[in-house]
């Protein structure tokens, strides 16, 4: 007996000191095929269940349908007050319905409401012809957009999202396409991701996703639903200057989408703290330039740098920066001049580039003669 609780002691004292790193927040199990929450600001995935099984996405898809759209009018191939002609094909297709007519042009910031706002798969189409002459065509440009942002288990035949044996994706997937487009048109998604309903042709539609009703910190961003898909949602939320993004996959209901994504949303704001270990631009260190006109380069990051970890443990993470040796100039802004390894009681966490904030020019003749003398005594 004595001997057994002597064991049962040192067990104790055994997980009592492990480190929390190894301990993180449980995460909630869902109703759904496969899900992900991602901390969009620092890229971190904060819990996955089959992030990377291949599954039909429905009308998620038209988040690529809407980046390509955005994209076109940045550069100017489509403007929003252009009007694009419907074609009969447009016309046909089945299932949600912006409900426009057959030979009539509709504008292109009328049909951006429609595929968002009423999920129509005329507006899809009549958008993926008026950008590449044809569907086929931009299949083949959402492919290219695809592989650009590494979403490597995807595949798109359409632009709508209706069921097709070659059209898949997966959560992890979705969650870079989803970030992106949140990242890269953060004007757009602002405008056209939170309308809760759109009125064209006499008919006004509510959007789909309920956390819009339910929720003041979402403001996004889509559904889908097919037989085979069943019922998924991707949703973001911002709370105070933390977004988390998560992607729901294969509920059974509307109902359950929602009250699951939300389980996960609520989750993360709740177990995570983000950590802020550089603002932009804000020097890391002044590192020692030769041959340049200035004698030193200063160090740091372009964007915010945060990291997330389990709330209550910011005082736990620790950094250190190890600067390439020897800079030479020219060294030009953005040049990649070290790295930061940051470590989580006492353990790797991750690595991050720190880049030069300023140029620096070639010194004239005489620095460079000097410095070079310098260099063969140092």
């Amino acid at each position: 007996m004595l001997l057994r609780k002597i064991s049962l002691f040192l067990l104790a004292l055994v997980c009592a000191s492990q480190s929390f790193a190894q301990q993180q927040p449980v995460p909630p199990e869902l109703a759904a095929k496969s899900w992900l929450l991602l901390e969009v600001s620092s890229g971190q995935t904060l819990t996955a269940e089959k992030p990377d099984e291949r599954l039909e996405p429905a009308s998620l898809t038209k988040l690529m349908t809407a980046y390509l759209a955005f994209a076109a009018i940045h550069k100017k191939t489509i403007s929003l007050d252009q009007a694009l002609p419907v074609s009969e094909k447009a016309w046909r297709t089945g299932g949600s319905k912006m409900f426009i007519r057959v030979d009539t042009q509709v504008p292109v910031d009328d049909l951006l409401k429609g595929m968002i706002v009423q999920s129509g798969n005329d507006a899809c189409v009549t958008l993926a012809e008026g950008i590449a002459g044809s569907e086929e065509n931009f299949a083949q440009m959402m492919n290219r957009e695809a592989a650009r942002l590494g979403m490597k288990n995807s595949n798109f035949t359409n632009a709508t999202g209706l069921p097709d044996p070659q059209l898949y994706t997966t959560a992890r997937d979705l969650s870079l396409l989803a970030s992106a487009l949140i990242r890269d048109f953060p004007e757009e998604y602002k405008k056209y991701y939170s309308m809760k309903e759109f009125r064209y042709n006499n008919i006004t539609q509510p959007n789909r996703n309920r956390l819009l009703f339910i929720d003041p910190s979402v403001d996004g961003v889509k559904t889908g639903h097919t037989e085979a898909a069943g019922y998924c949602l991707i949703s973001s939320a911002q709370r105070e200057k933390r977004r988390l993004l998560s992607v729901v996959l294969g509920t059974k209901s509307d109902s359950t989408r929602a009250t699951e994504s939300l389980k996960l949303l609520n989750w993360g704001f709740i177990s995570y703290d983000a950590v802020t270990l550089f603002t932009k631009d804000q020097p890391v260190s002044s590192l020692r330039v030769w041959k340049g006109e200035m004698k030193e380069v200063k160090a740091g990051f372009t964007s915010d740098l945060s990291i997330v970890i389990p709330k209550g443990y910011a005082d736990k993470v620790e950094s250190k920066f190890i600067p390439d040796p020897r800079l030479i100039a020219p060294i030009a802004q953005g040049q990649k001049l070290g790295i930061l390894q940051v470590s989580f009681e006492g353990k790797p966490f991750n690595e991050y580039s720190v880049v030069a904030l300023e140029n620096v020019p070639l010194g004239n003749i005489f620095t460079r003669i000097i410095d070079t003398i310098r260099l063969w005594f140092n």
